[in-house]
């Protein structure tokens, strides 16, 4: 039996949340399921994260705290050999390329050389973009694409802790948030760079067994699925060991080495040869570190003739864990501004 569909049968017994070692403590003791792993809970809660993040709604399963999960509807359908049916998602056609500056790099040309420190319309950033020359593109709705890119880029830097580059005023206005000086943004931007700081301490303060657990879920997080942590020994030096699903398409063996290393102390081409003798059939790896790499590992690492190596340092790791709320929760106050259509009887 599968550990969905095994974890579906424990939580239908228990009818109340459960954490996810206690449902792979009964889903073992019941024999549903085994594992070589040597923390089969961080399988289970890897594998109930990769299900409701890739079907939803639609999951039978829902989060009710931290690794704890119960199930959204108790009449869960099963396929023949007794695994829930995964939801196929909707493939997504990739964005042209564009042949001048990215539709976000013309908007931020554009206001630098005429907004003269005032937002401006994102139809009038558009037409000054296309007039320029900077913006090449063969869509027929440029100015839908521009608005849509920016708000996009905003939303997108926001969940990850940073200061966005762009500030939205509303009504189809936009302006450079550097032009705020150290108004609120700015201090946005100086209390996550500091939550930033304060996680990267608590990464390397972790057990290495509690920082591969969260190393898990971070993938799960990201879209792989049957993550699983290896065994202490005979593992070749390889951690975690997942599939990268892409669209319901692809599907990417990885083996996953995690280095909980201090600032400074980069990891080095030898590290990169040792994943990748380390790595199994038709498996690609993948090294996380809360340091960085040195130049000599990000050229073993792209290596053309070899088998890719993909590289995650401190920074895009904390980066992905508070864009996926792992380690941190969002705080989000209340920001009042003057509704300027809504008439309150003032005298003009």
């Amino acid at each position: 039996m599968f550990v969905k569909a095994a974890a579906t049968e424990v939580l239908k017994k228990a009818q109340s949340p459960l954490h996810s070692k206690a449902i792979a403590e009964r889903i073992i003791a019941a024999g549903f399921w085994t594992s070589d792993g040597k923390t089969p809970e961080a399988t289970v809660s890897a594998s109930l994260y990769s299900d409701i993040k890739k079907n939803g709604d639609k999951s039978a399963f829902v989060k009710a705290g931290p690794q704890t999960f119960a199930l959204r509807d108790s009449s869960v359908k099963q396929n023949d050999n007794g695994a829930i049916p995964p939801d196929v998602g909707d493939s997504r056609k990739p964005t042209p390329t564009n042949a001048g500056f990215s539709f976000t790099d013309c908007a931020q040309k554009v206001l630098e050389e005429f907004g003269g420190k005032k937002p401006m319309h994102y139809k009038e950033i558009t037409e000054k973009a296309l007039a320029k020359g900077w913006l090449v593109t063969g869509g027929k709705t440029p100015e839908a694409t521009m608005y849509a890119q920016v708000i996009t880029e905003i939303k997108r830097q926001q969940k990850r802790g940073k200061r966005p580059r762009f500030v939205q005023y509303g009504r189809g206005y936009v302006g450079l948030s550097q032009w705020m000086g150290r108004g609120l943004a700015f201090q946005i931007e100086q209390h996550n760079h500091q939550v930033r700081q304060a996680l990267r301490e608590r990464l390397l303060a972790m057990k290495p067994a509690k920082f591969e657990e969260l190393t898990s879920q971070l993938l799960a997080e990201m879209g792989f699925e049957m993550v699983e942590i290896t065994k202490i020994n005979g593992d070749g030096g390889i951690d975690v060991r997942g599939t990268l699903v892409v669209g319901d398409v692809v599907r990417i063996k990885m083996a996953v080495q995690v280095k909980k290393w201090k600032l400074k102390n980069n990891i080095q081409a030898p590290v990169v040869q040792q994943v990748r003798g380390s790595l199994g059939a038709h498996e690609q790896g993948l090294i996380i570190t809360t340091s960085d790499f040195s130049l000599g590992a990000i050229k073993e690492a792209a290596q053309a003739d070899k088998t890719p190596i993909a590289l995650m340092n401190g920074e895009q790791l904390l980066i992905l864990l508070m864009e996926h709320g792992i380690g941190v929760h969002r705080s989000t106050p209340d920001l009042f501004e003057i509704d300027e259509e809504y008439s309150m009887g003032v005298v003009k």
